[in-house]
C-alpha cells in the first residue's frame, strides 16, 4: 500500500520548510531510514530519512518550493503501484527515524496537533508566518491573529501587514519582497518624516536604501540565486544592525601562554579521559562562562522596557559550513567542566557539518562566541544575534614579543602567545564600564586561571 511522506514538524516555532534536495528520482528503490530528501529551515538544514524500505512513487514537492509542515511532499509504496494516484496512507515523519508511524490521515496532515482550536495546523500557520511577517507584527505591535490573511489556510502573508497597517494609518517598515521571493527587505526608497523609528530613539527615522546598480552594462558577471541560509542570515544581520540593537565595540588583548602551557602538558592525558580533542575554543568557553556569571546582564535579552535575565547559561557557538553558517548551542554550558564543554562542542560542530542537528540544538542561545581567528584573523567585531545583548570574537593566537615584569617590578622582552578578543554589545542595557569589566574577568581567567587541570 502506497503511504503519503509528509513534511516533518522540526520545532515548535517552525511553520514551514523548503525542499533542498530529492535523494531519489521516481521509480528508484530507497531503504528504511536512508536519506530520502533535505529540507531548511528558518533554523536548520535536515536530512529526511524514509520511513519504510519501498520505491518512490510520486514526488510531489520540487526542490527550492516551501510548503507548511504536515504538507505530503511524496509517495511511497511497492513499484507495482507506479502511476497509481489514489488515496494513500499518511505518515508522520519526525526527526528520529524510529518514530515513523502510520496511521490513515487526511492530507494535509500535522503531525503534533492536540488542540482543534489552538494547536491545529490552520492556527499554527497564521501566527507562525513567515520570519519576515513576525518581525513586522512585532516591531508595530501587531497580533498576527486580529489580521484577515489570503495566504494558504488563512496565513498571513507580507501583503496582508502591509494592508493591515495601511488601514490603520501606520506605514510599513519593509516594503520589498518577502525572503521567499529571493530578494532581501529593503527599506523604504525615500525619506518619510513619518516612517517609523530605530529602536526607541524618537525622530530617528530608518534612513532610506539609495539604489546603486550590482553591475553595469556589458561587465562579465555571473549570478546565482541566495540560498535560503543565505538570505536568513542576511536579513537577521540587517535587523540586528539596525533595527534593534545599538552596536558598541570594546578589544582586549588576551596573553595566552597559560592556557597554551595547559594544553600542552595536559592534552594527551585530557584526550584519553574524555575521548575528544582538545582545542583553546574549552578554555575560553570556561572563562566566558565565569564573566557572564560576574555579569549577569550581558546573558539577558530585552523584552520591550523589561530585561530579562536568563537563569541559564547557553553558549552559542558559530560554526562555519562551505555553504553557510550556523550556531549550535551548547546547553547548561555552566553546569559543564571542561571535558564537558569539549565533548559538547565537538560533537555540535561534527553534526553542523554532517547536517545532523536538531532544531533545539541551534537555538535558545544566551550569548555567542565566533572564532574567526581559526582562518588568520586578528580580530572582529561581529553583529550580535538576537534576541542576544552580546557577542564575542576570537581572534588568532600567534607568538609575539612583549614587555612582562616580573614581581620584582622588573621589565623584560618575552615571546607570548598572544590573542586579540572583540565584544560586539547591545548599549541599550550594556554599558561601555560593564563590557570592559567582563572582559576583563575573561582575561585574567584565560591568563591565571588552572580550568580544574592542575
Amino acid at each position: 500500500m502506497a503511504i503519503d511522506v509528509v513534511m516533518p514538524q522540526m520545532g515548535e516555532s517552525i511553520a514551514e520548510a523548503t525542499i533542498l534536495k530529492w535523494h531519489r528520482k521516481v521509480g528508484e528503490q530507497i531503504g528504511k531510514d536512508e536519506t530520502l530528501y533535505e529540507i531548511s529551515t528558518d533554523k536548520v538544514d535536515a536530512e529526511i530519512p524514509s520511513p519504510i524500505q519501498g520505491t518512490l512513487l510520486e514526488i510531489l514537492v520540487d526542490v527550492n518550493v516551501t510548503v507548511p509542515v504536515g504538507s505530503v511532499v511524496a509517495r511511497l509504496g511497492d513499484a507495482s503501484e507506479l502511476g497509481h494516484k489514489g488515496p494513500a496512507t499518511g505518515v508522520s515523519m519526525a526527526s528520529a527515524p524510529a518514530s515513523a508511524a502510520v496511521s490513515p490521515i487526511a492530507t494535509p496532515v500535522h503531525p503534533m496537533s492536540t488542540d482543534e482550536d489552538d494547536n491545529n495546523l490552520e492556527s499554527r500557520l497564521r501566527t507562525k508566518s513567515s520570519p519576515l511577517v513576525r518581525e513586522m507584527a512585532r516591531q508595530h505591535g501587531v497580533d498576527l491573529s486580529n489580521v484577515p490573511g489570503t495566504g494558504q489556510m488563512g496565513r498571513v502573508t507580507k501583503e496582508d501587514m502591509e494592508a493591515h497597517l495601511a488601514q490603520r494609518g501606520t506605514p510599513a517598515l519593509f516594503t520589498g519582497s518577502a525572503p521567499t521571493s529571493g530578494e532581501m527587505p529593503k527599506m523604504a526608497a525615500t525619506h518619510d518624516p513619518s516612517a517609523p523609528t530605530l529602536g526607541a530613539v524618537p525622530g530617528l527615522a530608518v534612513p532610506p536604501e539609495p539604489h546603486v546598480p550590482a553591475f553595469g552594462a556589458g561587465e562579465r558577471v555571473k549570478v546565482e540565486p541566495m540560498s535560503r541560509m543565505r538570505k536568513i542570515i542576511a536579513d537577521n544581520m540587517v535587523n540586528s544592525k539596525l533595527r534593534v540593537s545599538p552596536h558598541v565595540y570594546t578589544v582586549f588583548e588576551f596573553d595566552m601562554s597559560n592556557v597554551a602551557r595547559l594544553r600542552s602538558k595536559h592534552r594527551k592525558a585530557f584526550e584519553e579521559s574524555y575521548g575528544t580533542k582538545l582545542s583553546f575554543m574549552p578554555f575560553i568557553m570556561k572563562a566566558v562562562i565565569k564573566g557572564l556569571q560576574a555579569f549577569p546582564v550581558v546573558n539577558a535579552s530585552v523584552d520591550g522596557d523589561n530585561i530579562i535575565y536568563k537563569q541559564d547559561i547557553n553558549l552559542g557557538i558559530a560554526v562555519a559550513l562551505d555553504w553557510g553558517l550556523i550556531v549550535p548551542v551548547v546547553k547548561h554550558a555552566d553546569s559543564l567542566n571542561l571535558g564537558g564543554l569539549a565533548r559538547s562542542l565537538n560533537d555540535l560542530a561534527e553534526r553542523a557539518r554532517a547536517k545532523k542537528l536538531l532544531p533545539d540544538e541551534i537555538s535558545g542561545g544566551t550569548f555567542t562566541i565566533t572564532n574567526p581567528g581559526v582562518f588568520g584573523d586578528i580580530f572582529g567585531l561581529p553583529i550580535i544575534n538576537q534576541p542576544q545583548v552580546a557577542i564575542q570574537s576570537i581572534g588568532g593566537i600567534v607568538k609575539r614579543p612583549v614587555v612582562v615584569t616580573d614581581e620584582n617590578g622588573s621589565d623584560a622582552i618575552a615571546i607570548r602567545q598572544m590573542m586579540y578578543s572583540g565584544l560586539s554589545f547591545d548599549h541599550r542595557i550594556v554599558d561601555g564600564a560593564v563590557a570592559d569589566q567582563f572582559m576583563s574577568v575573561i582575561k585574567k581567567e584565560l591568563e591565571t586561571g588552572t580550568f580544574g587541570l592542575e
